[in-house]
């Protein structure tokens, strides 16, 4: 199966980012703010990504059919290589992660404060490359969970914007 990624977007210096984007999936979807404005707050909250994805065992779906992905898929190997010889802890803070990011509960947070993504990723080496990989593999594995074409081409623009931010090496 090949997925493709969206076309890579001029890379701003790092002086117009930013020190660290908190920005979640959620809060870039302008359906919240227009709801909460009606005075719909229902509305608003089953809107939100998190929702949309399907709550936590959503989230969790996701997250193992991607490390799923990555472990069978030889296409994915680069990225694969990057992680420990076991995927539980990435598994879960994956999970943990993305709950927050996408409008849900900050279990990330609540366990390790703020995630500091691009410090984390630096001892890494992340290059266009794995950031297609992991980009496809993740575009793959919502595709495979079900999430509507909408829903996936939004949350992939958002996770291009952080994969690519998490790129520390030329090429």
């Amino acid at each position: 199966m090949k997925l493709t990624v969206p076309e890579e977007p001029a890379v701003p210096d790092v002086g117009d980012r930013a020190a660290e984007s908190t920005t979640t999936a959620a809060s870039t979807e302008s359906t919240a703010a227009e709801s909460t404005a009606t005075g719909d707050a229902n509305e608003s909250a089953a809107s939100n990504a998190y929702a949309l994805v399907g709550g936590e065992a959503g989230v969790r779906t996701l997250v193992d059919r991607f490390y799923d992905l990555m472990d069978l898929e030889a296409e994915f190997a680069g990225i694969r290589a990057l992680h420990p010889a076991t995927l539980d802890g990435s598994r879960d803070k994956l999970f943990w992660f993305l709950s927050g990011w996408l409008g849900g509960p900050d279990l990330y947070i609540s366990r390790f404060g703020h995630p500091r993504l691009r410090a984390r990723h630096l001892p890494y080496a992340i290059a266009t490359p794995e950031r297609d990989q992991w980009l496809r593999c993740m575009a793959w594995a919502m595709e495979d969970v079900g999430l509507a074409l909408g829903l996936r081409e939004r949350l992939l623009t958002s996770f291009f914007e952080t994969a690519d931010w998490m790129r520390n090496r030329a090429g």
